[in-house]
């Protein structure tokens, strides 16, 4: 395998990854991201040992273990670009020998979980319900950077969309989660399409001084239906994470718990409080899996 230019793989001085300034022992192979850097203490605060605390920019990293399972949990910030960084620098860590620079023969397979915050298109969702992604699409571009071939089911959810009246200005991409992880950590949870978004007001349908093209046909997406699954929810992250995670051969999931109900025009009156349920939610979950 060809040795990668320092221009393409920029290495610190320390032996450390660029951005995340991070070293392979300092990552456990089951990675929780969250969006808001001081969400990370929320997460290893109900770890049982901390072992490792870093930070770059607005990527915190905390690594312990809870229980018997390692975890490592990063902030990402917010949107595509942010996690087009993180998972390309964690799929380094450990499927590139980061002194020669060389890509390593037998490759590991992180699962990464992201836990996030999002607003519900469907009503009579409750706020502070929680929401996993079997499917997230991307209005985004990132993906189209990137040589992606769809499978069978991506595909045939992508066809039904753009033959509904698709209000996106964009071509969207489709990528399925990490099947095992969504069996694994599912029983009893909300499932559906998640839209992954490239900004938080008119990409996703609010007009505060500004009007949205899409503002009017959030109905549509609500209506929308491909086999069992609706789509549930708006945000910024899921579907970079889906994408990278599956060309490079990770298994992803999202979680996102509802702080707003769009369709219900509700928003949660306690965000800190039902984020925290959700963590410790798919904490005890990841521990038994």
């Amino acid at each position: 395998m060809k040795k990668i230019p320092a221009s393409e793989l920029v290495i610190n001085g320390d032996g450390s990854i660029y951005h995340l300034n991070l070293k392979p022992e300092n990552i456990a192979e089951t990675i929780i991201t969250v969006g808001d850097p001081g969400r990370v203490n929320m997460v290893s605060k109900y770890f049982d040992e901390i072992e490792f605390q870093g930070s770059k920019r607005e990527f915190v990293t905390h690594t312990g273990r809870l229980g018997s399972k390692r975890l490592t949990v990063i902030s990402t910030g917010i949107g595509p670009d942010n996690i087009d960084i993180v998972i390309n620098e964690l799929d380094a860590l450990v499927n590139i020998d980061l002194d020669t620079r060389v890509p390593k023969e037998d490759k590991k397979s992180l699962n990464i979980i992201r836990m996030g915050t999002s607003g519900c298109l469907q009503p009579g969702v409750a706020v502070g319900s929680l929401v996993l992604s079997a499917f997230a699409v991307g209005l985004d571009n990132l993906m189209h950077f990137y040589e992606f071939q769809p499978s069978e089911e991506e595909a045939a959810l992508y066809q039904q969309l753009i033959k509904t009246d698709f209000p996106f200005p964009t071509r969207p991409y489709v990528i399925r989660s990490g099947e095992e992880l969504l069996e694994h950590l599912s029983d009893g949870l909300h499932q559906g399409i998640t839209m992954t978004a490239p900004g938080f007001y008119a990409p996703q349908g609010r007009a505060v001084r500004l009007q949205s093209r899409i503002q009017d046909d959030l109905t549509i997406l609500g209506d929308f239906r491909f086999k069992q699954w609706p789509i549930m929810n708006f945000e910024m992250e899921s579907s970079a994470i889906y994408g990278l995670s599956k060309l490079l051969g990770h298994k992803a999931l999202s979680c996102n718990v509802i702080l707003a109900n769009r369709a219900d025009k509700t928003f949660s009156d306690d965000p800190k409080g039902i984020t925290d349920h959700m963590i410790k939610t798919m904490l005890e979950r990841l521990e038994g899996m």
